[in-house]
């Protein structure tokens, strides 16, 4: 049996999931609560993830022409749980976590890709943190270039 996973839609607002049951634990009846989701005692929290890349890459490895690497950009529109992914790391940020039935998955989103921009805007010197603002705080459709290895 799969524990609650927490998620953070557009608004914000957290919510725990579990097999379609809301687990949150609020003052109202909305299923959202702003402090934070109160899990089981037994279910473990990462707090810290393993990170998925096999090395770490620099921004200049990334951009250098006829290098290993290949641009990709895809249009990610949030549905009422979130886009889909999570980042992590920092300078340049990547993509640790993809949801298989969320809206990056639809589009093509893979883990290991490197996070260069978010709306037009450079992220490959911000660390996750940052860029997980701007998509927070940003328009529902996010527009993001990534870099993969082109034997992906």
């Amino acid at each position: 049996m799969m524990g609650p996973r927490t998620v953070v839609t557009p608004s914000k607002e957290r919510k725990v999931v579990s097999r379609g049951h809301d687990n949150s634990r609020s003052s109202g009846n909305s299923g959202y609560c702003n402090r934070g989701p109160m899990l089981n005692p037994t279910s473990p929290v990462l707090s810290n993830p393993k990170s998925v890349l096999k090395r770490q890459v620099s921004p200049e490895e990334l951009q250098r022409p006829g290098g290993p690497y290949i641009k990709r950009t895809f249009t990610i529109v949030g549905d009422a749980v979130g886009w889909g992914f999570v980042v992590r790391g920092s300078r340049p940020c990547h993509i640790q976590a993809v949801d298989p039935s969320g809206p990056a998955a639809a589009v093509g989103v893979k883990v290991c890709q490197f996070v260069v921009y978010v709306n037009g805007l450079d992220v490959l010197s911000l660390d996750y943190k940052m860029v997980s603002n701007l998509i927070l705080t940003g328009p529902r459709t996010v527009v993001m270039e990534v870099m993969e290895e082109s034997d992906c």
